[in-house]
């Protein structure tokens, strides 16, 4: 009977162990970023999800990847988010120029 029992508890905790593993397996990349002009914005990045998700402006924008030459381009709904292979973030935002970002 104890070996049942310590068989069940096994497999319990090698289930939960698994499901424990596939929810790290699905890592992200959210950051805080404050601008030369004063926005501040997150924005969440998802590798099995090409789109950046961001708030700005006290809203939500979900931007679409679109063709970089160096780094990722995401753009959408009047935001434009570039992040250079060499680190740097740049946004562009109601008709404003586009200012460099850094992380919070």
């Amino acid at each position: 009977m104890l070996r049942i029992w310590i068989s069940a508890v096994s497999a319990i905790s090698f289930v939960i162990g698994l499901f424990g593993a596939i929810e790290v397996g699905r890592a992200q990349s959210v950051g805080s970023f404050r601008c030369a002009d004063g926005t501040r914005f997150i924005v969440g990045l998802y590798p099995q999800d090409s789109r950046a998700f961001m708030q700005i402006d006290g809203g939500e924008v979900t931007l679409a990847r679109r063709f970089a030459v160096s780094g990722r381009r995401y753009s959408g709904a009047g935001v434009t988010l570039t992040i250079t292979k060499d680190g740097r973030t740049l946004v562009r935002h109601a008709k404003r120029p586009a200012t460099v970002c850094e992380t919070l």
